[in-house]
């Protein structure tokens, strides 16, 4: 039985979530169906979606996916319109969804830019926009999710550390314009967080040294421990905390 908290506030409220069919964002959705949550979420990786909704099938509070390009805006307000048709109007959203491939300076091009925004800061502001008629009627909970990449000077991914940059920007100015609905947005600041793809991709014997370095806690960040402080910022918790930013890094920052 675990020791962790749970939040009666969020049974049953309905949350959207986009990226998350893996790494923090399947933590997510595991997280808050396990609240008794009304979980909807969006990816492009529809086959990890169907494994991970098949993993959670026996809960009473089967997740819903739709398949979604969050680069579409479009797509972004159908994936929301059907998931109020299935759980009610959205009270919690995390925009989760990011692409944080490495690139040189020298091989950016215009087009690439324009792609790296276009998945990483644009879908938060259209998802928060789509969803705000629904929370205008009860409140809610955006959390946007940022990265301590821009806060380190870490190079090699300009376009990526600009767009998560950018979304504390975005926080503080959507926190002013939907606070008088009673709807808090924060920002979640995860460090590098041990998820597969990290694993598989970037986490060599160099990187294991520089965590070691950089964190205060010697242990790995995991996942959960993102989902964690998000299911916190989404209950009733935190009803007064909005315009923030939270790092979960272990320290780094």
């Amino acid at each position: 039985m675990s020791n962790l908290a749970s939040y009666p506030s969020l049974v049953g409220k309905s949350v959207f979530i986009t990226g998350g069919a893996t790494g923090i964002g399947a933590s997510l959705v595991s997280a808050f169906a396990g609240q008794g949550a009304k979980v909807c979420f969006v990816d492009i990786a529809q086959e990890a979606a169907q494994k991970l909704c098949q993993s959670l099938a026996g809960s009473d509070h089967k997740p819903l996916f739709i398949k979604c390009d969050l680069t579409d805006v479009e797509q972004i307000k159908s994936a929301v319109k059907r998931a109020e048709e299935h759980f009610g109007a959205v009270q919690v959203l995390l925009n989760n969804a990011a692409n944080d491939t490495r690139h040189a300076v020298e091989d950016v091009t215009a087009q690439f830019w324009d792609d790296c925004q276009a998945v990483n800061i644009k879908p938060a502001f259209f998802a928060a926009q789509t969803v705000l008629a629904g929370m205008k009627e009860s409140g809610g909970s955006i959390i946007n999710f940022g990265s301590i990449s821009w806060m380190t000077k870490q190079g090699g991914m300009p376009g990526y550390t600009t767009a998560k940059a950018a979304t504390h920007g975005l926080t503080r100015s959507l926190a002013s314009d939907f606070g008088p609905f009673n709807i808090r947005v924060n920002t979640l600041v995860p460090g590098w967080v041990m998820t597969q793809r990290q694993l598989d991709n970037w986490v060599d014997d160099d990187a294991k040294k520089l965590i070691e370095y950089n964190q205060c806690l010697s242990a790995a960040l995991l996942p959960q421990d993102i989902a964690n402080m998000a299911l916190f910022l989404a209950a009733d918790d935190s009803a007064m905390i909005t315009a923030q930013s939270f790092n979960v890094d272990a320290g780094w920052v």
